[in-house]
């Protein structure tokens, strides 16, 4: 396993980040507990979890992943051998999170409130890095195309810097990243940091990479190199489809899809095509399908870690063995000339 610089602490990172997301809906305690010792005896030392897990977001469920991490810690004593992330939740109309009933969004109220009761499910004192789960601000994520307006009441920049200040001053939490973030907004951070040092600096942005979202290169790629705020990279499979499980219209028994039926920000048009074209890429070369989109993503030089997941343990084998193979010259030019033919259709 490679390890990887987080940012500009002296933190490195295992290449691969387990994430954790299906624990407590689509995965029993039992069985997030299983994966975590794999993924401990592999080599990975990053985990990843939020407040609003696990997934799809609902009151029933909300706050278990992080439970489930937290009795594995009592019971293996391997707290310290962890790097832990989690996130608090931006603006939306989730109402089940907060004591009083309320939205979320990025008050200091807000973020006191989520990061003790994180600390508290996790059954740990600090958090290496918390992250803000996406902008608390109008703007079009989670699969928007276009433009949105962008009025409205915002929790301002700055303000927000302020009250990670303080969780950090307090020994809460080691250091903190964005998600789901634009580079306007990645680099508005830094800016204001830079402005007044005495506040936080972002090592890190959680944003959605793949082979059929690679928005990330073209902007916010840059920062990485210039400002060191590496990509933790979500959704290496984008969410399935780059196995091939969902080609033709297939509905897997117990896959997302089957289950909750919300993945069309893979299935707009254009998508199967491109998506045919990577899986013949895996054939050609005799690869599994899965491994080459995982590998793609991790072998990146702006990616710090691939943050990937999995409701079977074979699925999980095949994500971690994934930074074995070999992704040549001659492999990655053919993946070119699928997305040059179709660039990120899945945003």
């Amino acid at each position: 396993m490679e390890y990887r610089r987080l940012g500009h602490t002296d933190i490195e990172v295992s290449s691969i980040c387990l994430g954790t997301m299906t624990w407590g809906q689509q995965n029993t305690e039992a069985e997030g507990h299983e994966q975590m010792d794999y993924a401990v005896e592999m080599g990975i030392n990053f985990f990843d979890t939020a407040e609003m897990y696990a997934v799809p977001p609902m009151a029933e469920t909300q706050g278990k992943t992080e439970e489930i991490i937290g009795t594995w810690f009592q019971k293996t004593g391997k707290r310290e051998d962890i790097i832990l992330a989690s996130k608090v939740a931006g603006r939306s109309p989730m109402n089940w999170l907060r004591d009083d009933g309320s939205g979320t969004e990025q008050t200091a109220a807000q973020i006191h409130e989520a990061i003790d009761k994180t600390l508290a499910r996790l059954q740990t004192d600090y958090i290496d890095l918390y992250q803000l789960h996406w902008p608390d601000r109008p703007i079009r994520i989670f699969g928007g195309l276009g433009h949105k307006e962008m009025g409205g009441e915002i929790n301002r920049i700055e303000d927000i810097l302020g009250v990670l200040g303080d969780i950090q001053k307090a020994g809460k939490v080691r250091h903190f990243g964005l998600s789901n973030e634009t580079p306007w907004g990645i680099m508005k951070f830094l800016q204001y940091q830079e402005i007044d040092n005495s506040l936080p600096r972002m090592v890190s942005v959680q944003n959605a990479y793949n082979l059929l979202n690679r928005i990330y290169e073209l902007g916010s790629s840059e920062i990485f190199h210039r400002e060191g705020v590496g990509l933790l990279a979500y959704s290496p499979l984008a969410q399935g489809y780059l196995t091939g499980k969902y080609q033709g219209g297939a509905t897997p028994e117990g896959s997302r899809k089957q289950l909750f039926d919300r993945l069309q920000r893979y299935e707009v048009d254009g998508a199967e095509e491109a998506i045919d074209g990577y899986l013949a890429i895996a054939e050609k070369y005799g690869l599994d399908a899965s491994q080459l989109a995982n590998q793609f993503v991790t072998s990146r030089d702006f990616v710090t870690s691939n943050i990937i997941g999995a409701t079977s343990m074979e699925q999980l084998k095949l994500a971690v063995t994934s930074v074995d193979i070999d992704l040549t010259d001659e492999i990655l030019a053919d993946i070119d000339k699928v997305h040059l033919r179709a660039p990120n259709l899945c945003p």
